[in-house]
């Protein structure tokens, strides 16, 4: 018996250490006594993400040289002018998604040395940023990028209940507070969501022009149903309604997880303030739902720059009621997007994959946790 409590000091000094490395949203039980009937232990560990290093891709000679020295600061290299800047969240509920869109960018992208990514991370997780930063140079050593602290205190006096509680998340609305994030001379940004794969060169993009004073780029759906994103409150009052007149074009859906933004003209224009407003209006009169997207929709609409509708092809999973399966859209496709309930990587650790799953599939650089056994003789 002195043997087996000795052993079980052991596996929980062992898992406990490497939890505070690698902590998800995941619950960890250890066997709470063993018997003498006990003829082997096995301790399945559900809390452990490894992810294993990806391949160096690097610049094609086209591309022109960004110089940094080894010890020139992060914060003085990132205003350099050649830069791609890319911006997303990370978490530990989408972290591998976001390990996948990140390996995808830089497969697809003829010069992955020009760029540079900012990720949000929020402040009311245990583990520090300090982890992701860990973990994302673990997978690309040889990547650019910073991790910056959201404070969730922003927002969370103007979230209000959604159709779904992960649209909730005080971090899907970190995108509103990019241009305060983000240092002065960030002058533009590609913001992705986490859970998208982009199979093209995302420079081009990056090359998209916002004409005039347009302040984002997105694809946009006019054949979408508008009215469906508001409530009746919204369009039975004049005060709201009357909102999009005057507007360059007729306001039509467009998806979030893909924006091209200026944030130049979006701090001029004090856009996080105009999103807050709405999201006030919202805690008093419930004139939206879908969480962080209605916001943009009512600041932004018809004032959108539209990009190609290659550069997000959206709703790969499924609606928000059913976890349902879809497929591609017709046309060219430049990036893929799994917004709605069913994520790829769930769906394959389920063995339910849909069709499109597969595409996802080889951008994966999760390894799969192994189970420690242990034979007490």
């Amino acid at each position: 018996m002195l043997f087996l409590s000795k052993l079980s000091l052991f596996v929980f000094i062992f898992f406990s250490s490497s939890f505070l490395l690698f902590q998800v949203n995941a619950t960890r039980s250890l066997p709470s006594k063993i018997t003498d009937k006990v003829n082997a232990f096995e301790s399945k560990v559900d809390s452990f993400m490894i992810f294993k290093e990806a391949p160096e891709y690097r610049n094609q000679q086209k591309c022109k040289v960004v110089d940094r020295k080894i010890d020139s600061p992060i914060d003085q290299f990132v205003c350099d002018s050649l830069l791609v800047h890319v911006s997303m969240t990370i978490d530990w509920d989408y972290l591998r998604g976001s390990m996948a869109a990140i390996h995808s960018v830089l497969k697809h992208t003829s010069c992955p040395k020009n760029l540079f990514f900012h990720f949000i991370a929020s402040d009311s997780r245990l583990v520090k940023k300090d982890e992701f930063d860990r973990i994302v140079h673990s997978s690309f050593p040889s990547l650019r990028f910073k991790v910056y602290v959201f404070n969730e205190s922003l927002v969370e006096n103007l979230i209000s209940p959604s159709i779904r509680q992960a649209l909730e998340n005080p971090l899907n609305y970190a995108r509103s507070y990019l241009a305060d994030l983000l240092e002065e001379c960030v002058e533009r940004v590609i913001y992705l969501d986490s859970d998208v794969i982009v199979v093209d060169d995302i420079q081009e993009l990056w090359k998209v022009s916002l004409s005039d004073s347009k302040v984002i780029g997105a694809p946009e759906y006019c054949h979408a149903n508008f009215t469906r994103y508001f409530s009746y409150e919204f369009w039975s009052s004049y005060e709201f309604s009357e909102e999009f007149k005057g507007r360059k074009k007729k306001p039509c859906y467009f998806n979030t997880g893909v924006m091209v933004m200026d944030l130049v003209k979006w701090r001029d224009g004090e856009y996080t303030k105009k999103i807050e407003k709405w999201m006030e209006i919202q805690k008093e009169r419930r004139v939206y739902k879908l969480g962080s997207l209605p916001p943009f929709l009512m600041v932004f609409g018809g004032e959108v720059e539209a990009i190609d509708h290659r550069w997000n092809q959206h709703g790969l999973g499924g609606d928000n009621v059913v976890d349902s399966c879809r497929s591609l859209h017709s046309g060219p496709v430049s990036l893929l997007h799994w917004s709605g309930k069913g994520k790829p990587w769930r769906r394959l650790d389920a063995k339910k994959p849909c069709s499109v799953d597969f595409l996802w599939k080889p951008y994966d650089l999760y390894v799969p946790h192994l189970r420690y056994e242990h034979s007490l003789v």
